[in-house]
């Protein structure tokens, strides 16, 4: 149930706060930085969008284009870290006005109160993953309700407090130190856990039974493996049947948990068993027994069926059928028509089996050629995004309107297909396009080999099941001339 996951918005990987925040609150807000227009107003699945403001930000930064333009504008570098994001899971127990309710609680003690302003966006209630979207500014507010420094200078000072002159930078030695602690790494963790604290608190008061622990399964003394967050969009895709990094990732990670938890419960069964073995008294020592003699070995399924088809007279009518059928018989050690039936319906197990690990297969080769395909029209619409963003550039300022009315739809293609790789980017946050292909070729070996095991089991299948037909018909003919067959497992 718990997921918390920070990250900045930062000017350096090509991000805006602008774009960010209209992306999450599905509006239409134009960054007057660079004069491009950011319309997600059909983004569906948003439920709630609200602004927060600390007490010394202007009045007008409750207006979400006004907010983000002015930290647009104060952060000037090309590298400026614009937003901190933070990404929390909501209870799924809670509905809408309990969730909201939730979510401006935890906002306004952890960081409106320390001075942040916060956009706050919650998606998905009503389905398996309802989440918030909450960006935070970067920088504090004077009492002049005006943006302040992020970190000041201070002179490096020796033991007697004298200031440290440098004479290779002609002036003398300092330090930045930052304005506030927000970056600080201890934060991350009273933000976690403090989120974790506050959700309880409102799944307590409503008589819910379910919790929350921001700890680590190590922390908890758990053995066993997290899953990663999937996000909204690779949530949205999964959802649809296409599969995703991510989700493939929690796949196995589940599986493998669930071979951890057998393992787990197996060892504690041998545990007791030990124990209880343990406890008990040591049996006296029996005297030695005469050896008993041996005893006659019964007849075989493959000897009364042989028995049976030479008084029918069928092996010498069709001698290579009937080899082949007490072949298999003694062969396999069928004990009787029970066990031969058994036989059978395993084999065709391993059938259905080896069937339904084709298809998995056979749907991510699909999703990989869609994810090269998507990659390859992503590469042509950035370089035409990136020519469009130059010719805009290069337009003059009564031409920019006009120019960006008849090409913008650049933006839009070149948005859509970037999503879709954002989605499916790797940890690393890069699109691991020679993965993709390496992946395809292993898994059409793969596919090569199943469907071979495949076909191999079905013609097994057939070749046994004309087998149990015609014991059937043997056994069944016998049991007409009122033979007794009941040891034979034919019985019903």
């Amino acid at each position: 149930m718990y997921h918390l996951s920070i990250k900045i918005i930062t000017r350096g990987t090509g991000k805006s706060a602008v774009a960010a925040a209209a992306y999450r609150a599905g509006e239409a807000i134009k960054n007057e930085r660079d004069g491009l227009l950011h319309d997600y107003t059909r983004k569906q699945g948003i439920s709630h969008t609200e602004i927060l403001l600390p007490e010394n930000a202007p009045a007008e930064y409750k207006s979400r284009s006004v907010l983000w333009n002015a930290v647009e504008q104060i952060e000037r570098a090309k590298n400026s870290q614009l937003s901190r994001e933070i990404e929390i899971a909501l209870p799924v127990e809670l509905n809408l006005l309990q969730s909201k309710s939730l979510v401006r609680e935890y906002v306004k003690k952890n960081f409106v109160d320390c001075g942040m302003c916060a956009d706050i966006a919650i998606h998905g209630m009503g389905t398996h993953n309802p989440h918030a979207h909450i960006m935070l500014t970067m920088r504090p507010f004077t009492e002049e309700k005006s943006w302040g420094t992020k970190q000041r200078k201070e002179y490096i000072l020796d033991q007697q407090g004298e200031k440290i002159y440098d004479p290779k930078k002609k002036q003398y030695k300092c330090k930045s130190v930052p304005s506030t602690d927000w970056n600080e790494q201890t934060k991350a963790e009273d933000w976690r856990a403090a989120w974790a604290e506050t959700a309880n608190k409102y799944l307590a008061h409503l008589n819910h039974t379910k919790r929350l622990d921001h700890r680590s399964y190590k922390r908890q003394g758990k053995s066993q493996i997290p899953t990663i967050h999937l996000g909204a969009a690779a949530h949205q895709m999964e959802q649809r049947g296409i599969r995703t990094d991510r989700g493939n990732i929690n796949r196995e990670i589940e599986i493998s948990n669930r071979k951890l938890r057998q393992l787990e419960e197996r060892i504690n069964e041998l545990q007791g068993w030990i124990a209880e073995e343990m406890a008990k008294p040591e049996p006296p020592t029996a005297p030695p027994q005469p050896a008993e003699p041996p005893q006659p070995q019964p007849p075989t399924f493959a000897d009364v069926i042989a028995d049976i088809l030479s008084r029918q007279g069928q092996i010498v009518t069709n001698k290579a059928h009937a080899t082949q059928i007490l072949n298999f018989l003694k062969s396999k050690q069928i004990a009787d028509y029970k066990s031969l039936e058994k036989y059978l319906q395993n084999l065709m197990g391993k059938q259905r089996t080896t069937g339904k690990k084709l298809t998995p297969i056979r749907q991510r080769m699909t999703e990989l050629t869609d994810h090269v395909q998507e990659y390859e029209t992503y590469k042509k619409r950035k370089a035409q995004h990136d020519q469009y963003q130059q010719d805009y550039k290069a337009q003059k300022p009564w031409k920019k309107k006009a120019f960006q009315q008849e090409h913008g739809y650049i933006v839009g293609l070149y948005e859509t297909s970037k999503d879709y790789m954002d989605c499916v980017r790797n940890s690393k946050n890069q699109i691991p396009i020679n993965a993709w292909k390496k992946e395809y070729t292993d898994l059409s070996l793969e596919l090569r080999e199943l469907d071979r095991a495949y076909q191999n089991l079905k013609a097994e299948v057939d070749s046994v099941s004309k087998i149990r037909v015609t014991v059937y018909d043997i056994l069944r003919k016998e049991q007409q001339r009122g033979q007794p067959i009941r040891a034979q497992g034919l019985e019903r």
